[in-house]
């Protein structure tokens, strides 16, 4: 019996160029599901296109990083954002605030419940919760996530693992585990394995690899995370994460993919076809 592929394109209303990509990755490709950034400023184009593409599960992509502003007043929530008002760029600022108790939880919880809200208020089911740079590995993160799943009665957060040997994949191995256990408490749905934390960025020349090792390891349900963008999108230049977004736009969309996702044992599907751990609940 074939197992179920869930294909997640991030960013969606980072820029244009990555919405149209997002949307013919889906269209064209194997991408079955998105993660919408509230604080992107294409997210109304965002919006549009996913009320025209009513295949496409919808998540949100709650933000603290990424040098945009928050929803909130930077008033409300200081301790999320720098003397411009905007987030940091990286999710190693927002860690060290943690780590030093800088970081008030209560900003945390308002701010990504503005961006589940504005979500919801333009018509938008959301299928699931992810973050940005995967800040919800980190436990006090973890914790408003889920709440707030369980609040908005959101069924699914993303369970982001790494396979990399050394001390960066213990880390996040121990991280994981965590959080794994409590969305398992909380009754909420995830997949047994993942991979695109660690071919972030590079999806298209890690792809051959990454659908192997989720084979090998045998999960019933998976989750691959990918960043499609367009070709000199003069947007993305703000940017230096070092991203291939158009190669990945070409990888997720080549007419040969399907046929080596089935070979590789696997059916595509949506958030919706992935269920909680039985025998677990709040």
């Amino acid at each position: 019996m074939s197992r179920l592929l869930v294909v997640t394109a991030d960013d969606f209303g980072l820029t244009d160029g990555v919405n149209r990509a997002v949307a013919r990755s889906h269209r064209e490709g194997i991408v079955t599901s998105t993660s919408l950034l509230a604080v992107g400023t294409a997210y109304r184009g965002a919006v549009e296109l996913a009320r025209r593409t009513p295949t496409l599960s919808v998540g949100v992509h709650l933000a603290a990083v990424g040098e945009d502003p928050p929803l909130s007043a930077a008033s409300a929530v200081p301790s999320l954002v720098d003397a411009t008002g905007h987030f940091p760029l990286s999710y190693r600022t927002v860690l060290q605030r943690a780590v030093l108790g800088r970081l008030d939880v209560g900003d945390l919880r308002r701010e990504f419940r503005a961006q589940i809200e504005r979500v919801l208020s333009d018509g938008i089911p959301v299928s699931h919760l992810d973050t940005h740079q995967h800040l919800h590995l980190w436990p006090p993160v973890a914790r408003v996530v889920v709440e707030l799943a369980q609040e908005f009665g959101v069924r699914a957060v993303r369970l982001p693992r790494s396979h990399r040997r050394g001390p960066l994949g213990l880390g996040v191995g121990v991280l994981s585990s965590r959080l794994q256990r409590r969305l398992d408490r909380a009754g909420l749905s995830r997949s047994a394995d993942f991979a695109g934390l660690d071919e972030a960025g590079a999806m298209d020349q890690r792809l051959p690899r990454a659908l192997q090792g989720l084979s090998r390891r045998g999960a019933a349900t998976a989750e691959l995370n990918a960043h499609p963008g367009e070709q000199s999108d003069p947007e993305l230049a703000r940017f230096c994460w070092g991203y291939r977004w158009e190669h990945e736009l070409a990888a997720l969309t080549d007419p040969a993919l399907p046929a080596a996702v089935a070979a590789a044992g696997f059916r595509l599907g949506s958030w919706a076809d992935v269920h909680p751990v039985p025998g677990r609940g709040r």
